[in-house]
């Protein structure tokens, strides 16, 4: 199927002239019927990144900025302040990383892991940029207390890799409302990032979130194949995880993480798991359809196929 005719949004086919499906417009607002590309190069957006980067504190492996959706002129607007969407051009350095990105988050979706509404944006050079909600922002400029375990843990943005993943339920036990329906979460997010290849869920990566009175993980953001985009990547988990960092198996994740350590009965593990076997079939053909090159479509099913294989799915 050819990539044009399919919504960047939704990944449903377009029969109009459109570039984005009619569904794809309601997700990011009731009153639009068009969405002009965003007005912006790679390049362009990059550089807007570097010169904000001392206003907005969201850098990282990619280039981020702060964006509103105007729905007067159709568009992003990039901001300083009370930016409702993140948005991430390509990078000079890794290929396809907002495709992987939107790709991979999708994924998790079909496991019933929260991610934020996303989706990928045309910009003024033909390139692809990732765009997400921030689900932190609810309302009319309400904002939601939210804490990486970074911060949860005392420790600064260099030591985000210093800690381990037995480590992260001492966190969960200390602060969530409900630790077991969270340690469930933890575990189902734990497994999906093995089987996609993301190996930098390190702290940053990991957040609480306070709403409706209650702490709990918060939906799940900066979900890629970094395995991809690195192409010699050396780990398989970006937090120690029964004291290695490669070479895991049924038994350190299953066994170990999931019965011993998160202390999960037989019945959520295997249900977490049937629901991983069961949803392989469309991650493929999402995978298919996706608007990753072809050679990278292929690397990532390879990676997908021999990571299932580890665990018996």
């Amino acid at each position: 199927m050819n990539n044009s005719k399919i919504c960047p949004i939704t990944y449903e086919p377009i029969t109009s002239d459109e570039w984005y499906s009619h569904k794809g417009l309601k997700k990011i607002s009731r009153s639009i019927s068009h969405l002009e590309v965003f007005p912006y190069s790679a390049e362009q957006q990059r550089k807007e990144a570097l010169q904000r980067a001392d206003k907005i504190s969201i850098q990282g492996i990619q280039p981020k900025l702060s964006a509103k959706f105007d729905a007067k002129i159709g568009t992003f607007k990039i901001c300083d302040l009370g930016g409702t969407y993140i948005i991430k051009p390509q990078s000079p350095l890794y290929e396809e990383l907002p495709e992987n990105e939107d790709l991979s988050m999708r994924l998790a979706r079909c496991l019933d892991i929260e991610v934020p509404f996303h989706g990928l944006l045309y910009c003024a050079d033909k390139s692809f940029s990732y765009f997400i909600k921030r689900f932190d922002r609810i309302g009319k400029g309400k904002k939601l207390a939210l804490e990486d375990f970074a911060q949860l843990s005392h420790l600064k943005r260099d030591s985000k890799y210093d800690f381990s993943m037995e480590k992260i339920i001492n966190v969960i036990d200390r602060y969530c409302t409900f630790p077991v329906i969270e340690k469930k979460k933890l575990f189902a997010l734990t497994i999906f990032n093995f089987l996609i290849g993301n190996e930098d869920m390190h702290l940053k990566n990991l957040s609480l979130i306070a709403n409706d009175n209650k702490i709990m993980l918060s939906p799940c953001y900066d979900l890629i194949n970094t395995t991809l985009a690195l192409q010699k990547a050396k780990e398989e988990i970006a937090l120690s995880l029964n004291g290695k960092k490669r070479n895991l198996n049924y038994k350190d994740l299953v066994q170990y993480y999931g019965h011993e350590r998160l202390k999960l009965s037989d019945i959520v593990i295997e249900k977490v798991l049937a629901k991983i076997k069961t949803s392989i079939p469309e991650w493929k053909r999402l995978i298919g359809i996706s608007f990753l090159s072809n050679e990278n479509k292929t690397q990532y099913l390879e990676l997908l196929g021999k990571r299932a294989k580890v665990l018996n799915l």
